[in-house]
């Protein structure tokens, strides 16, 4: 996906050494070398054990920080190299500004000083130095943190449920959680708007693609509408999931990269899932008009299956046109099956 927008964690760059809004920073630790804040007072080898292990996980959390953040030019990140630059890669307070922290903040991190970090905070640092899933995975374990994002997880999704995904080919299917989140998608859906596949895991979700992706917007017909309306239907969707940080970081994440979403999230709308037909553009095939449905695989409305069936004879022919032309592009997916995970 091509898109030069920063991301942000949520907080304006250069407001100092605060982390990200409901996460206040610990004090440095004052106590000796080797002992976390506190554990002077737990007698005990465990207690040591485990203020020395924390220790350890800090250097090592900004030994690798440091290691990505000097193997990336500022071309890589839209940034001007300048005349005098002699640090390699990025200065720290360019990653700062990236991933929108505080640059005394971010220096207290490199020098694994004893602070907090929270989840939209290392989704930001992982966005900022362009990580692959292995170096988030491992940035997020040296964190000792849980990564919200459905690139760390695929849960709620059976080996049944992707048979059946299978089996809808080619009528273009996926299944989607409350928060647009992809979790899996059929061949042709793969094929529906953008080449889904060479979406990284971490943005394969309605709302950002919408929002940010050229491919992806370009395909939907009356798409003005479509942002409004999924807006509100986010907002909708957010009522049980307001203090959950992956929810925080989706909507921290959409204001600070789509001006429509902003705009739109400032109008407190609210509408509730409903079928609709919908109109995509596809490069390949055309024009489509397709019938959208709701299939949930939960009583508690969490996962659904989102299928799309074809609302005309001629976008009968296309969707099968498509499937046969997705049929003939190597498959990243799973090995021997058109699904993707």
């Amino acid at each position: 996906m091509t898109t030069t927008t920063r991301r942000g964690a949520g907080t304006e760059a250069g407001t100092g050494p605060g982390a990200p809004a409901g996460t206040a920073p610990a004090a440095p630790a004052t106590a000796p070398a080797g002992t976390a804040p506190g554990a002077a007072r737990r007698p005990g080898t465990v207690a040591r054990a485990a203020a020395g292990g924390s220790e350890i996980r800090r250097h090592e959390l900004a030994a690798f920080l440091r290691s990505r953040r000097e193997r990336i030019t500022p071309e890589q990140v839209g940034l001007p190299r300048g005349a005098r630059r002699r640090t390699p890669g990025l200065r720290r307070e360019e990653v700062a500004h990236l991933s929108a922290v505080g640059v005394t903040w971010y220096t207290w991190l490199e020098q694994a000083r004893d602070i907090q970090v929270s989840v939209q905070v290392l989704d930001a640092l992982a966005r900022a130095l362009l990580l692959d899933p292995s170096e988030r995975a491992h940035l997020f374990q040296l964190a000792a943190a849980t990564d919200p994002t459905p690139a760390s997880s695929c849960t709620g999704v059976t080996d049944a449920v992707r048979e059946l995904l299978d089996q809808l080919d080619p009528l273009p299917a996926c299944v989607q959680n409350s928060r647009y989140d992809i979790l899996a998608y059929n061949r042709t859906y793969a094929h529906l708007l953008c080449d889904l596949d060479a979406i990284p895991a971490e943005d394969r979700n309605c709302m950002i693609l919408i929002h940010t992706d050229p491919q992806w917007r370009e395909a939907v017909v009356h798409l003005d509408e479509s942002m409004r309306l999924m807006a509100a239907k986010l907002r909708a969707s957010m009522a049980g999931h307001l203090t959950e940080p992956a929810w925080k970081m989706l909507v921290g994440r959409l204001k600070a990269e789509s001006p429509e979403f902003r705009e739109n999230w400032e109008r407190y709308e609210v509408v509730a899932n409903r079928s609709k037909t919908k109109q995509f553009r596809n490069a390949r095939v055309g024009l489509l008009n397709l019938t959208h449905t709701d299939l949930w695989l939960s009583p508690e409305l969490g996962a659904r299956m989102v299928t799309y069936a074809p609302a005309d004879a001629t976008t009968r022919e296309r969707l099968e046109k498509l499937y046969a032309l997705a049929l003939e592009l190597p498959s990243p997916g799973t090995a021997g099956s058109g699904l993707r995970r």
